[in-house]
């Protein structure tokens, strides 16, 4: 409904009513918002293409004509997350989901189905089950025990939604449905940009915990170790590291660790915990590596998949913008849309259908 985006738009810019009539340079009042919101009125058309201005969310956005509502969202530090911040991400995620959607209607593509690996949520009764979990759905997607090279692309190819943005700094990510009318709901993770590449692979490994294992009866804290657990052995299976890293080690080197964490894609510190997990290391080995070569690991990333200029540029979720270059090459949008869908400027978008030769040849022209 218009009047529940107005009001996430309002929260999402920090507005209150009155702020929001000043930005709009009083073109309606306070109390007009306020109804406008409780659902008592509803703005002409001049006035939604003012609010949205205001509020920098689209117009699309604030008519709500695909009457999509976001569902389940599970914040992971709701302690620490403010009003403002869920009011953000939530319009975020509306904002792209309703894009996304445009492009796979031009296309006449039903939506990726979700592709749920176990019948139905698997009961965990104990932490130590996230093991056997991570297990059951690498054999269900056949992944065998190697590393995982791309985690966003395989949540992708198996129908989940994967949004990566710039989200508050103590968000790292969340799941969450998209109810549709007349349709099934659709699964999203959404992980912060700002973060390591190592910290979101394990971040979606995390989230993915979350969407199939059924944590009720456990304590808050135990339900976030079993989903750490899981993404450890998710992205990090015990066979592969026993084969590569030996049944037993006193000892580790630098090189080395870098090394595999490069191979698995993780953070060294969660590296080091999933050996000890699986018993290669001892705790007081552990221990010791994090007095000496791994020191500050737990907050500084060693040696970094990515460097902080390209931050954010691998493992991309692409699925998307392929479709919007889809329709786009087949002429079923103008370059104009595909700016909107693409959020694009024009420039990079012909750089992206036509590739650098043609493009700058049609510049010069």
């Amino acid at each position: 409904m218009i009047a529940d985006r107005i009001k996430l738009a309002r929260r999402k810019a920090g507005f209150s009513l009155r702020d929001l009539s000043d930005a709009m340079q009083n073109r309606v009042t306070a109390q007009a918002i306020g109804k406008y919101e409780r659902g008592e009125d509803v703005p002409s058309s001049g006035v939604l293409i003012v609010l949205s201005k205001a509020l920098g969310v689209s117009l699309a956005y604030l008519l709500d004509t695909q009457g999509l509502q976001l569902a389940g969202v599970e914040f992971r530090t709701k302690a620490n997350t403010s009003a403002r911040d869920r009011a953000l991400v939530e319009t975020e995620v509306l904002e792209w989901i309703e894009r996304y959607l445009q492009v796979e209607m031009v296309l006449e593509l039903d939506s990726a189905e979700w592709q749920c690996p176990l019948s139905k949520r698997q009961k965990l009764r104990d932490v130590n089950d996230a093991e056997q979990l991570a297990a059951e759905v690498r054999r269900a997607w056949k992944l065998g025990i190697d590393p995982i090279p791309n985690m966003t692309e395989l949540l992708e190819e198996k129908g989940l939604k994967v949004l990566i943005v710039f989200l508050p700094e103590r968000v790292s990510g969340f799941t969450c449905l998209i109810r549709r009318p007349h349709a099934s709901d659709l699964p999203i993770i959404v992980v912060n940009r700002e973060r390591t590449l190592e910290r979101r692979r394990l971040t979606l490994a995390h989230e993915l915990a979350h969407r199939l294992g059924d944590c009720e009866g456990m304590s808050e804290k135990e339900a976030e170790r079993a989903a750490n657990l899981f993404a450890g052995a998710f992205l990090m299976p015990r066979e592969h590291l026993l084969h590569g890293v030996g049944k037993h080690r006193q000892a580790l080197g630098y090189r080395e660790l870098i090394d595999l964490k490069r191979i698995y894609g993780v953070s060294g510190a969660a590296l080091l915990m999933r050996l000890r997990q699986v018993g290669i290391i001892s705790d007081p080995t552990l221990t010791y590596a994090f007095q000496t070569i791994a020191r500050g690991w737990r907050t500084q990333e060693p040696e970094e998949l990515e460097t902080p200029d390209i931050r954010g540029k691998r493992e991309r979720a692409l699925r998307f913008d392929r479709l919007c270059y889809r329709t786009l090459a087949e002429g079923l949008i103008s370059a104009d849309k595909a700016v909107e869908l693409l959020r694009l400027p024009l420039p990079e978008v012909e750089l992206g259908l036509k590739g650098p030769q043609k493009a700058n040849e049609d510049r010069c022209q």
